[in-house]
């Protein structure tokens, strides 16, 4: 029996360990405590893994504790963390299956398939879960009104957006992802170059802290149109760090997303940001942005 073992406020602690962008009142926030109390409860393979679980015993316990104990960096074990709580039809189960314990709640999941660069493996992957989604709703008797998407992350995917929204039902622009693809940086070793490039012009700003509107934006920009064009309603947005930096706030309401999405600490900037965006075109002035 898991439920006596986990407090809740260990288990978000733990889930936002493993998706930081994650909101606890969603309805994958939930799918992903079940699957983590499962994964402590049975042993988790991974001996860092299992290490880290000490996140959801204790509260207390800071994760950059057990990284450096595990002798991993932050990022790395994380991934550890999300490759055993893993993606896929099983995920897919436990979201739906999850909606009908909650129905006094509207819950719409969102099921996002990440770093997909052709339509066919879009295809495979839907192929594979569709029939997961209609079996669990048959079974529990409930219709509940998902989207199939994808997370744009790499340059082919953004090229070819035309054609992958014949399959998404909506964007989700990983920039942090998709600028390291596109520069062909590593988040976890540029900053050995970084300050160097800055400080001779080579860059003008940090491409992680500030969205490239001029490289990464136009993929964005591109990847809109392109989907739109195939898919008049897609929705589109970008999720990462840059959701929630004012210049590419502005940027995303330029080029006409539907929404941002940030780390909580950054949402009241991202507010603002948009609504200065909006206002400034309603005025037609250039640069309403917060500082």
């Amino acid at each position: 029996m898991v439920a006596p073992f986990i407090d809740w406020p260990g288990a978000a602690r733990f889930l936002f360990f493993l998706e930081p962008r994650a909101r606890a009142e969603d309805v994958a926030a939930a799918q992903m405590l079940d699957v983590t109390a499962a994964m402590v409860a049975d042993g988790a393979p991974d001996p860092a893994v299992t290490w880290a679980a000490r996140l959801l015993r204790d509260p207390a316990t800071r994760a950059e504790d057990v990284a450096a104990e595990v002798g991993l960096s932050l990022r790395q074990l994380r991934r550890r963390c999300q490759a055993v709580v893993g993606y896929g039809p099983k995920t897919l189960q436990r979201v739906l299956r999850f909606r009908g314990f909650i129905s006094r709640v509207d819950a719409r999941p969102e099921i996002m398939i990440p770093l997909a660069g052709t339509v066919a493996e879009l295809r495979a992957v839907h192929a594979e879960l569709k029939p997961v989604a209609e079996a669990v709703q048959k079974e529990a008797g409930i219709r509940v009104p998902y989207k199939f998407g994808t997370m744009i992350e790499i340059p082919r995917a953004a090229l070819t957006a035309g054609e992958i929204a014949e399959e998404a039902e909506f964007f989700s622009f990983g920039t942090n992802d998709l600028t390291q693809t596109t520069f062909g940086f590593s988040r976890d070793d540029v900053n050995k170059v970084l300050p160097t490039y800055l400080a001779e012009g080579i860059l003008k700003q940090d491409p992680f802290a500030a969205l490239d509107q001029e490289g990464v934006g136009q993929l964005v920009k591109m990847a809109t149109e392109r989907g739109r064009k195939t898919r008049s309603n897609l929705k589109v947005g970008i999720c990462g760090e840059h959701g929630g930096e004012p210049s590419s706030v502005e940027f995303c309401y330029r080029t006409g997303l539907n929404y941002v999405s940030c780390s909580p600490f950054r949402v009241l900037t991202a507010r603002l940001a948009a609504a200065q965006a909006a206002a400034a075109e309603a005025l037609k002035v250039e640069g309403g942005r917060t500082k």
